[in-house]
């Protein structure tokens, strides 16, 4: 892993009654640049555990003196979310990791269509400012819950104009992901942020619209889910751990000093991919295909269930 930074609380707000947006100043030294469409992963010490949690930088990449998140509390959130909306106060200091990029516009697209669900709309700010930097084409299409967690909604709607597509839940507004993927000009990419069920199927559409797999562009910080404890034996250093229902593989290593390599934690980078020997395993990533599920194994979202999970460390 990349050296932490240290940043401290410099500004907070409620954008909704859900979503609280956070601006992150230097503790000590520069800030490193970024580009449009990076994360950087927040490290929480909560009560049992220090959680690591992914969040897209909003906002211009221009800007250098500061970093800026937007956080949804979730109602079945394990600490972090909860952490960053009711305890971390302005003045508060924290570790990061510096930015990644897992998202980046594709230059040479003849158009970008950008399709946000909710919180989902937070690495859009990025690539927006960019897009008008470039006086590059672009949509966005936006849909949210009004009052809940239409976040920035104001402004895009004063600065896009046209170019911004607006779908309410709460009026029965309902994206038509068919119809829009259908309309798009030779050469388009698209882009999509937000829930499962947003990226699957956008995923879906964009295939039976006949666009090919590398014009379709997602991200997704879903966090591990908890399940069942199990055991976890490391093959490599004779080491057996217990991992918690509440704590994920990829955490349980990190807390036995092991350095596993990782970007998203959210099973969608690849970066933790990790050989197993043994064990019944639930599989819950978006990266490995079914075969290479027989090999190996996600830590950050996956888990072992029933048997000894055995893995190659």
């Amino acid at each position: 892993m990349s050296a932490t930074l240290h940043v401290k609380v410099s500004a907070a707000r409620m954008l909704t009654p859900l979503i609280r947006e956070l601006t992150l100043s230097p503790a000590a030294g520069p800030l490193p640049a970024w580009s449009a469409g990076s994360h950087i992963q927040l490290h929480l010490p909560l009560a049992k555990r220090t959680a690591r949690n992914a969040y897209s930088l909003t906002g211009n990449p221009g800007e250098r003196s500061h970093y800026r998140i937007a956080v949804r509390l979730d109602e079945a959130s394990r600490g972090g979310s909860r952490h960053l909306h009711q305890q971390l106060q302005v003045g508060d200091r924290l570790t990061i990791s510096p930015p990644a990029n897992l998202f980046a516009l594709h230059a040479p697209a003849r158009h970008h269509l950008l399709i946000a669900g909710g919180i989902g709309i937070t690495p859009f700010m990025a690539h927006i400012a960019a897009l008008e930097q470039r006086g590059a084409s672009f949509d966005l299409h936006y849909a949210y819950r009004g009052g809940l967690s239409d976040a920035y909604l104001s402004d895009l709607s004063s600065r896009l104009g046209p170019h911004l597509h607006r779908y309410d839940a709460r009026r029965g507004q309902r994206l038509n992901l068919a119809a829009v993927l259908s309309q798009q000009p030779l050469g388009s990419h698209v882009y999509t942020c937000g829930p499962q069920a947003l990226l699957d199927g956008v995923r879906e559409q964009a295939r039976a619209c006949g666009w090919p797999d590398s014009r379709v562009h997602r991200e997704a910080f879903s966090a591990a889910a908890p399940g069942q404890p199990f055991r976890l034996q490391l093959a490599r250093s004779g080491q057996t751990l217990e991992v918690a229902g509440e704590q994920s593989l990829l955490e349980a290593l990190e807390a036995a000093g092991l350095d596993v390599p990782n970007l998203c934690r959210g099973g969608v980078c690849g970066q933790c991919v990790t050989r197993h020997l043994g064990g019944v395993i639930e599989h819950r990533d978006h990266f490995l295909a079914p075969p290479e599920q027989l090999e190996f194994l996600m830590p950050c979202v996956s888990r072992g269930c029933g048997q000894t999970l055995v893995l190659d460390l």
